[in-house]
């Protein structure tokens, strides 16, 4: 084992100069995200990009890993509208991770209802209902009196909305199985509606 490791640090000790070099400016973004001197949204901000920029302009110090340094400023950038809404908004947490959990697991329970390893195609057609009620059903207990309250004219709006999507759905699942017969009853159609009777 002593021998595969000492190999395998020989062989890679062109790249731990600009390794050292890199983590330190990860490390120097990471304490900045983390806000611990309680900066504002602007002032933090501006220094996350002073870094980001400082890395750009000695990224030939790291010549092995100069492309990655530029990968990283173009995704900080695609990024950069979302990424400080925290430091403005008191209470918005960092990062999505819980929200991504949330997700995670109503997709291990719906594979575990199902037993289908992706998610059934319900979940695109009322997927945002089901996943709406799975986290409210998990902060509080409805009971038929919390249901009997509810706003009849938006139910009806959002029983529409997965109808038309249900239909939509129907749509594709009709053209892939016969692509030809789809096609001409779509042709029938619109010759009905365009012919006089």
């Amino acid at each position: 084992m002593k021998q595969i490791l000492e190999n395998a640090l020989d062989k890679t000790k062109e790249f731990w100069p600009d390794l050292i070099q890199v983590y330190q400016w990860i490390h120097t973004a990471a304490k900045i995200l983390e806000n611990e001197e309680d900066l504002s949204a602007p002032l933090v901000r501006s220094r996350y990009f002073g870094l980001v920029g400082s890395m750009l302009r000695w990224k030939h110090q790291t010549k092995k890993l100069s492309e990655y340094i530029e990968h990283f400023h173009k995704i900080t950038v695609s990024y950069s509208s979302g990424l400080f809404h925290c430091y403005w908004v008191e209470g918005l947490p960092r990062t999505n991770n819980n929200l991504e959990q949330m997700f995670g697991s109503f997709r291990h329970h719906q594979r575990r209802c199902t037993g289908l390893k992706k998610a059934p195609s319900s979940t695109v057609v009322s997927g945002s209902s089901k996943i709406v009620a799975a986290i409210a059903t998990k902060l509080k207990i409805f009971t038929a009196t919390d249901l009997a309250g509810v706003n009849l004219t938006l139910w009806r709006q959002k029983r529409q909305e997965v109808e038309k999507l249900r239909k939509s759905r129907l749509q594709q699942r009709n053209f892939r199985k016969d692509p030809d017969r789809y096609l001409m009853e779509l042709e029938t159609e619109l010759l009905q509606a365009i012919l006089p009777p």
